[in-house]
């Protein structure tokens, strides 16, 4: 997993997800500067190929089987972005890639989403930028909640109930799904709870991160289906 170097909540909660296939696969990390979020060139910069390429070359020597880009910034800066970057990962470090937004996208796919329920810490332009990118899709997003947050590492300090608040809030809108789009948010403990009370998929970016993963090594995912619907999708 490539992550953002101030993150705090997916390398945790990734173990945690994994636990149950502890005997089968194991999860390892790579850092690279990210602290804050915004729709100006100083936010963008922090993306630049150089620096996650140098994160893929160091994991690269740990002979991963997957390399997974465990950040969500192609929602608002172009899904395009991904696709490439992780066709550059692939060249140059010759290991498979993916990320959380070609894993989300994938999955909303797989449930035929076309009303979203959004969210997210970020701020309204950020957020706006996002779903102006699910329009692209065939997507609406028809109910959104954010936390107006730019700082990354703050992103982490809003509390898991507040979370699953504000993911209950969406859900009542008669969404297909709910996505929590962060990498660095307590969304994947809360997801069954929110599935369980309002009967839509909740997909959080730091489980579709890791079940792209899985999917794409062909690992049977439904011994983590405790955490959520989308692990009973299996194996590819």
């Amino acid at each position: 997993m490539l992550t953002p170097s101030s993150n705090t909540v997916l390398e945790p909660a990734t173990n945690t997800l994994i636990a149950p296939l502890a005997s089968q696969a194991s999860v390892h990390f790579g850092r690279f500067r990210v602290t804050r979020i915004a729709m100006d060139d100083a936010s963008d910069e922090q993306f630049a190929d150089d620096a996650i390429l140098t994160a893929a070359d160091l994991l690269a020597d740990a002979c991963p089987s997957i390399i997974a880009w465990n950040g969500t910034a192609a929602s608002w800066r172009g899904f395009e972005t991904d696709t490439r970057l992780c066709e550059m990962i692939e060249a140059r470090t010759g290991c498979p890639a993916t990320s959380a937004i070609m894993g989300l996208n994938e999955a909303l796919s797989l449930f035929a989403v076309r009303r979203l329920g959004l969210v997210t810490p970020y701020t309204g332009d950020v957020q706006e930028a996002m779903i102006a990118n699910y329009a692209t899709l065939g997507i609406e997003v028809a109910a959104a909640r954010r936390a107006d947050l730019s700082d990354n590492y703050s992103f982490a300090t809003v509390e898991a109930g507040t979370v699953q608040e504000m993911c209950r809030e969406v859900a009542s809108d008669g969404v297909d799904a709910v996505a929590v789009v962060c990498t660095n948010m307590r969304g994947p403990l809360i997801a069954r709870a929110v599935e369980d009370e309002f009967d839509v998929p909740v997909i959080d970016s730091i489980a579709v991160t890791l079940w792209t993963a899985l999917r794409r090594l062909g690992v049977d995912t439904r011994p983590l289906a405790r955490f959520g619907r989308l692990f009973e999708a299996g194996a590819a």
